[in-house]
């Protein structure tokens, strides 16, 4: 008869001692992944903020540029889950499998990103230009995305995200192949839980390293603050101040390129 995950918490695993030994290990590891996405990320796009709606490239480098600032972004945030899953699980290497599965979800989001970007810039190239209806879409989508933060949808997507030992009780599967799928149901949720903080990223400068540490700082409060309250409102507040600046004063935002012109931003890849 199989064991389930809640066995494996108090039988065959190492002793408290290892155990901890082997979490700390693999937080110090995906923080390292973290770590070199991020200077990674900062080398490659360096000198390619051009503010708001920036067309993004072609699309094989707009793919890996994605992956790994999800990497970067991300895996500090699911360090703790992807921790607690290596305590609970059998199988060796079974967390590398939950962790691409988690990666290969927010990938095929920021596909999705570039097919509803490449859509708008299609149908009208100059839509989005900063002179036109670019700066009110950029404060819509982040005033929208102050919305979300105090929706039910997004409290439960939260709810997953900050709760580790019940995500995975819930959703165990044994095996490679079950870490895949653990892991592609945990950035399921987290998507749920982020999208509105990632469209609001594409609004201020998605290649803007200040925008992506903002971004990545808030997704870091709001899953691991212990005051969830306390995180998800101050979310709330620095979307709005940004959305009410960028409206109203958008010079008086620190960090941020304006474009020019009716055009939109356009960016491409080292290679042209």
């Amino acid at each position: 008869m199989a064991v389930g995950p809640s066995s494996r918490l108090v039988e065959g695993l190492p002793g408290p001692a290892g155990a901890i030994r082997t979490r700390f290990g693999l937080v110090l590891l995906l923080l390292a992944f973290a770590g070199s996405g991020w200077w990674w990320t900062a080398r490659e796009m360096g000198g390619m903020d051009s503010g708001p709606w920036t067309t993004l490239g072609s699309f094989g480098w707009f793919a890996g540029v994605w992956t790994v600032m999800m990497a970067a972004m991300m895996l500090p945030s699911v360090a703790p889950t992807v921790a607690l899953y290596a305590r609970m699980t059998r199988t060796p290497y079974a967390p590398v499998a939950f962790t691409a599965g988690y990666l290969m979800l927010w990938a095929a989001a920021g596909m999705l990103a570039f097919a509803l970007a490449a859509g708008v810039h299609g149908l009208n190239a100059h839509a989005l230009g900063w002179d036109r209806a670019g700066r009110p879409a950029a404060a819509a989508t982040l005033l929208a995305a102050a919305a979300y933060e105090i929706t039910p949808l997004k409290d439960i997507c939260l709810g997953k995200c900050r709760s580790p030992l019940g995500f995975l009780l819930g959703a165990w599967r044994d095996g490679w192949s079950g870490g895949l799928r653990m892991g592609a149901t945990n950035g399921a949720w987290c998507i749920g839980c982020c999208w509105a903080l990632m469209a609001g990223l594409f609004a201020l400068g998605v290649m803007s390293i200040v925008w992506m540490a903002l971004v990545a700082g808030l997704i870091a409060l709001e899953k691991t603050l212990p005051w969830r309250r306390t995180a998800n409102y101050t979310t709330v507040a620095v979307l709005v101040a940004l959305g009410v600046l960028l409206l109203a004063a958008p010079d008086a935002v620190p960090g941020l390129t304006q474009p020019r012109g009716s055009q939109m931003p356009s960016m491409s890849s080292p290679n042209g």
